[in-house]
């Protein structure tokens, strides 16, 4: 054999080797990024689930109180069933359009509260609507981690050459979890 013959081969196996580390560091990579976009859902899925859970001992309280509102409260329902069903199914962009139908509601419990001087002196009602409040903004922060997740693994997953290994993979492209403001209601208020 030749010296010729024995360096190209020894640069052809060097390349080789590189190219098979580049492959499993970035499959590694993706996988990585992949499991932060899902425990990120998993974390706002667990708040998400907790408001829920929270809002019939809110309307109980309230609808004791505050009888003339009883078909706001039934709406209120309606929406957190739409919301949890939603969740429940996994499906993200349908959540964030539940959510967001739900979450343009969460301000007229105040202003019902607003309306009822015993229900604002309610220690169960005040302690339940603070409780929201901090769930609230738990959820907000959660979901602006996990739409940095998303976005970090979408642009992850186009960019060459990592797209190649991401089409290998299977990596499909996730959906952001947006609040839709449009189609919060217009709240009134009226002196």
């Amino acid at each position: 054999m030749s010296n010729g013959l024995i360096i190209a081969g020894a640069v052809a196996g060097f390349f080789l080797l590189i190219g098979i580390f580049w492959f499993f560091s970035t499959w590694n990579r993706l996988v990585s990024l992949e499991l932060n976009v899902d425990n990120s859902w998993a974390q706002i899925s667990v708040l998400l689930k907790q408001r829920y859970d929270m809002i019939p001992n809110l309307v109980n309280i309230a609808k004791g109180i505050a009888k003339h509102e009883i078909a706001f409260f039934d709406k209120l329902f309606e929406a957190r069933r739409a919301a949890a069903g939603a969740l429940q199914s996994g499906n993200i962009e349908g959540t964030a359009r539940a959510e967001s139908a739900f979450a343009a509601m969460i301000p007229r419990i105040n202003m019902v509260a607003e309306q009822y001087p015993e229900l604002k002196s309610d220690s169960s009602f005040l302690n339940i609507q603070n409780q929201l409040v901090a769930l609230e903004n738990s959820i907000a922060d959660r979901r602006e981690f996990y739409n940095s997740s998303v976005t970090s693994f979408n642009k992850a997953i186009q960019m060459i050459p990592t797209v190649f290994v991401a089409n290998v993979k299977g990596c499909e492209r996730r959906s952001l979890f947006e609040i839709f403001d449009h189609e919060r209601e217009n709240v009134v208020i009226e002196f």
